[in-house]
Protein backbone atom coordinates (compact mmCIF):
# COMPACT_ATOMS: atom_id res chain seq x y z
CA UNK A 1 0.00 0.00 0.00
CA UNK A 2 1.27 3.44 -0.88
CA UNK A 3 -0.20 6.86 -0.16
CA UNK A 4 1.47 9.69 -2.03
CA UNK A 5 0.70 13.14 -0.69
CA UNK A 6 1.46 16.16 -2.84
CA UNK A 7 0.50 19.78 -3.38
CA UNK A 8 2.21 21.41 -0.45
CA UNK A 9 4.15 24.63 -0.81
CA UNK A 10 4.62 28.16 0.44
CA UNK A 11 1.85 30.74 0.29
CA UNK A 12 0.98 34.05 1.88
CA UNK A 13 -1.79 34.36 4.42
CA UNK A 14 -5.16 34.35 2.71
CA UNK A 15 -3.93 32.12 -0.08
CA UNK A 16 -5.05 28.67 -1.14
CA UNK A 17 -3.55 25.28 -1.79
CA UNK A 18 -4.96 21.96 -2.85
CA UNK A 19 -3.39 18.85 -1.43
CA UNK A 20 -3.75 15.49 -3.14
CA UNK A 21 -3.29 12.00 -1.82
CA UNK A 22 -3.00 9.27 -4.42
CA UNK A 23 -3.45 5.72 -3.16
CA UNK A 24 -2.26 2.46 -4.64
CA UNK A 25 -2.17 -1.14 -3.53
CA UNK A 26 -5.55 -1.08 -1.86
CA UNK A 27 -9.22 -1.16 -2.78
CA UNK A 28 -9.50 2.59 -2.50
CA UNK A 29 -13.27 2.85 -2.88
CA UNK A 30 -13.79 0.90 0.35
CA UNK A 31 -11.40 2.91 2.50
CA UNK A 32 -12.07 5.90 4.66
CA UNK A 33 -9.46 8.63 4.25
CA UNK A 34 -8.15 11.27 6.56
CA UNK A 35 -5.76 14.20 6.73
CA UNK A 36 -3.69 15.09 9.74
CA UNK A 37 -1.04 17.73 10.28
CA UNK A 38 1.93 18.21 12.50
CA UNK A 39 3.48 21.56 13.24
CA UNK A 40 7.03 21.83 14.62
CA UNK A 41 7.11 20.86 18.28
CA UNK A 42 3.49 19.79 18.32
CA UNK A 43 1.63 16.53 18.15
CA UNK A 44 -0.02 15.31 14.98
CA UNK A 45 -3.59 16.56 14.91
CA UNK A 46 -6.74 15.73 13.01
CA UNK A 47 -7.69 17.96 10.09
CA UNK A 48 -10.41 16.22 8.10
CA UNK A 49 -11.77 12.81 7.13
CA UNK A 50 -14.14 11.29 4.63
CA UNK A 51 -15.96 7.97 4.61
CA UNK A 52 -15.64 5.31 1.94
CA UNK A 53 -18.64 6.59 -0.03
CA UNK A 54 -18.09 10.26 0.63
CA UNK A 55 -21.30 10.41 2.59
CA UNK A 56 -19.65 11.54 5.81
CA UNK A 57 -17.01 14.19 6.24
CA UNK A 58 -15.54 15.67 9.41
CA UNK A 59 -13.44 18.75 9.95
CA UNK A 60 -11.46 20.10 12.84
CA UNK A 61 -13.00 23.27 14.22
CA UNK A 62 -9.89 25.19 13.26
CA UNK A 63 -10.39 24.49 9.54
CA UNK A 64 -14.16 24.27 9.28
CA UNK A 65 -15.50 26.58 6.60
CA UNK A 66 -12.05 26.99 5.02
CA UNK A 67 -11.04 23.44 4.04
CA UNK A 68 -12.97 20.99 1.87
CA UNK A 69 -12.19 17.30 1.56
CA UNK A 70 -13.36 15.30 -1.45
CA UNK A 71 -12.57 12.01 -3.11
CA UNK A 72 -12.35 10.74 -6.66
CA UNK A 73 -12.55 6.98 -6.66
CA UNK A 74 -11.83 6.80 -10.38
CA UNK A 75 -8.42 8.33 -9.65
CA UNK A 76 -7.88 6.69 -6.24
CA UNK A 77 -7.27 10.17 -4.90
CA UNK A 78 -8.54 12.45 -2.17
CA UNK A 79 -8.23 16.21 -2.37
CA UNK A 80 -7.99 18.71 0.45
CA UNK A 81 -8.85 22.19 -0.79
CA UNK A 82 -7.46 24.73 1.67
CA UNK A 83 -8.60 28.34 1.44
CA UNK A 84 -8.01 31.43 3.57
CA UNK A 85 -4.79 29.97 4.90
CA UNK A 86 -3.22 31.45 7.99
CA UNK A 87 0.26 31.01 9.50
CA UNK A 88 -1.36 28.66 12.04
CA UNK A 89 -1.96 26.21 9.19
CA UNK A 90 1.78 25.78 8.70
CA UNK A 91 2.59 22.10 9.17
CA UNK A 92 3.45 18.86 7.48
CA UNK A 93 0.21 17.37 6.22
CA UNK A 94 -0.26 13.60 6.19
CA UNK A 95 -2.95 11.52 4.55
CA UNK A 96 -4.10 8.24 5.99
CA UNK A 97 -6.35 5.34 5.03
CA UNK A 98 -8.74 3.34 7.17
CA UNK A 99 -9.62 -0.24 6.26
CA UNK A 100 -13.11 -0.04 7.74
CA UNK A 101 -14.13 2.84 5.51
CA UNK A 102 -15.10 5.25 8.24
CA UNK A 103 -14.32 8.93 8.71
CA UNK A 104 -12.34 8.73 11.92
CA UNK A 105 -11.01 11.57 14.03
CA UNK A 106 -8.35 9.56 15.81
CA UNK A 107 -5.00 8.93 14.18
CA UNK A 108 -4.82 5.59 15.99
CA UNK A 109 -7.65 4.22 13.87
CA UNK A 110 -5.83 4.52 10.55
CA UNK A 111 -3.99 1.64 8.97
CA UNK A 112 -1.79 3.31 6.36
CA UNK A 113 -0.01 6.65 6.19
CA UNK A 114 1.57 8.74 3.49
CA UNK A 115 4.91 10.49 3.76
CA UNK A 116 3.61 14.02 4.30
CA UNK A 117 3.73 17.26 2.37
CA UNK A 118 4.87 20.57 3.84
CA UNK A 119 2.59 23.60 3.88
CA UNK A 120 4.12 26.93 4.88
CA UNK A 121 1.95 30.02 5.27
CA UNK A 122 3.68 33.35 5.78
CA UNK A 123 2.06 36.45 7.22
Amino acid sequence: VQLQASGGGSVHAGGSLRLSCAASGLDFSTYGMGWFRQAPGKEREFVSSISWNGGTTHYADSVKGRFTLSRDDARNTVYLQMNSLTPEDTAVYYCAADYFGRAYYSKGEYDYWGQGTLVTVSS
